[in-house]
């Protein structure tokens, strides 16, 4: 009995693994075709962290301390005064 179903119900699993991946390959399809739009903000306004506020609510005019990371397609600082003669 078992060895009767198990046919069955691979074969059906495997169609309907089957359509859900067409489903989805038709909707990146879809996207691809369209315009490339600007992203928009979910609520119409322009979010503003928190951090950047003073008491009043305004945006900070005090200097703010930033980080840089360097990616390894950027080329090497040189560095004077550090290679041996």
């Amino acid at each position: 009995m078992l060895d009767a179903l198990f046919p069955l119900l691979y074969g059906a699993i495997f169609v309907g693994l089957l359509w859900q991946a067409f489903q989805v390959m038709s909707k990146g399809f879809r996207a691809a075709s369209g315009p490339v739009s600007e992203p928009k903000d979910r609520t119409g306004r322009v979010t503003v962290h928190p951090e950047l506020l003073d008491n009043d609510g305004k945006i900070t005019e005090e200097a703010l301390l930033t980080v840089r990371f360097s990616g390894e397609d950027e080329p090497p600082a040189t560095e004077s005064g550090t290679g041996a003669e």
